[in-house]
């Protein structure tokens, strides 16, 4: 079995409940502020642990009671924390978020993530079977630095390019999965896209990025499901109806049951139909990296799919 290596951000999200968002200058009364671990690294590592895949992550904590935490949440969830470092002087990385409706605002601080450096990612040894992952809450030439050693070693790469920057076409040569939204897609495109839009403008947007042939294109739809590029050809696994308290970590555990499946052995195909049920459960409960289904929760729902149900 691979393993898989994430490098990426860590945070406490910090979330506040409303009934609805406020207007800009408007100040409406919450309902709960709740505080939950997170970080897109962090969330896609607890995703992966928590389908037996062994993982590491890779990156920065403050030496604040935000980064003691966070570290004893994700030692207990099976993360290997062998490569994230104390940042002496630096605040952990905070999400200040409010929910309203299962929508969400984000506002992120990076904290000790921006000192996540091409040297942190130099120790760690990869192998050819195991599975590289990164996202955009950490410096990007150390993602860049990431995925060459990935890349050198016969590792598979995934990116999610989230939360949303420009970027240099040398990172997305460096990539064998892409998986992203479709506000991501459409800044990476600059292609004006809707979550409502039919699925032939995804392919022709996804279809139109400077990614090697052999790259994998996954955009994820919501409850519209996964549009996915596989050689070249659009798959689409349909999205599965529940009802969604909190969608935060939706992508990010996603990401991370994609990275373990494959880490496992199986398909792209099987991975995303897996990944899709996963994300269903993720959202029908509050916090980002709490809310991260175990594997047997997951057969549940692929079960009562195969016996009819949503």
């Amino acid at each position: 079995m691979g393993r898989v290596f994430v490098a990426g951000s860590i945070n406490m999200d910090v979330v506040a409940t409303a009934d609805r968002h406020p207007r800009i200058g408007e100040t409406v009364a919450g309902t709960a502020l709740l505080y939950f671990p997170g970080g897109k690294g962090a969330n896609q590592a607890v995703s992966a642990a928590k389908l037996g895949a062994p993982t590491t992550l890779i990156g920065r904590l403050g030496t604040d009671a935000f980064g003691d935490q966070l570290k004893a949440f994700l030692g207990a969830q099976g993360v290997d924390l062998s490569f994230v470092q104390a940042a002496a002087g630096a605040q952990t990385g905070t999400a200040v978020i409010t929910t309203a409706n299962t929508d969400n605002t984000i506002v992120v601080i990076p904290g000790a993530n921006a000192l996540v450096s091409t040297a942190d990612v130099a120790s760690p040894v990869l192998a050819k079977g195991d599975i590289a992952v990164s996202q955009f809450e950490i410096p990007l030439p150390t993602i860049g630095a990431f995925f060459k050693r990935a890349r050198a070693a016969g590792a598979t790469t995934i990116l999610n390019p989230a939360p949303a920057v420009e970027f240099g076409a040398e990172l997305l040569e460096l990539v064998d999965i892409l998986i992203l939204n479709e506000t991501e897609l459409s800044l990476l495109t600059k292609t004006e896209l809707r979550d409502t839009d039919d699925p032939a403008r995804f392919i022709e947007a996804a279809r139109s990025l400077p990614i090697g042939n052999d790259s994998i294109i996954c955009v994820t739809l919501g409850k519209r499901g996964v549009l996915a590029l596989i050689n070249g050809e659009p798959t689409i696994v349909a999205g599965r109806t529940v009802k969604a308290v909190d969608t935060t970590g939706a992508g990010d555990c996603f990401v991370g049951a994609v990275a373990a499946l494959l880490a496992g052995g199986q398909s792209i195909g099987d991975a995303l139909d897996y990944a899709n049920a996963a994300a269903s459960i993720c959202v029908q409960r509050m916090g980002a990296a709490p809310s991260m289904p175990t594997a047997a929760e997951i057969e549940a729902v692929l079960s009562m799919g195969r016996r009819g149900g949503n």
